[in-house]
């Protein structure tokens, strides 16, 4: 790059030694697990978000998002217990 320098320098930025502590800390397994748990309470997330609507809260203040939130939770909650516990069986008449 620059044949009639005596000597060429690479710069290091400051920040260096924490992203070699990252980088080091993202090949443990325990970030790999860290990483999965966290995968699925964000898609637990985007799931009330995109499907419950609630991207936009629709009451006021911290008390009103709390309860629009636990109301939107308690519908994910529903709707995952359904789908794991069995219909009930129709009986029929002979």
């Amino acid at each position: 790059c620059c044949p009639n320098a005596d000597a060429r320098k690479i710069t290091r930025e400051e920040h260096e030694d924490a992203r070699r502590v990252a980088r080091d800390i993202a090949r443990t397994r325990q970030y790999d697990i860290s990483m999965k748990l966290r995968k699925k309470v964000e898609m637990l997330f985007a799931h009330l978000k995109r499907i419950l609507g609630l991207g936009q809260l629709r009451l006021c203040g911290p008390c009103g998002a709390n309860d629009e939130f636990l109301l939107a939770a308690t519908a994910q909650n529903l709707r995952k217990l359904a789908n794991i516990s069995p219909a009930p069986q129709q009986t029929r008449k002979a």
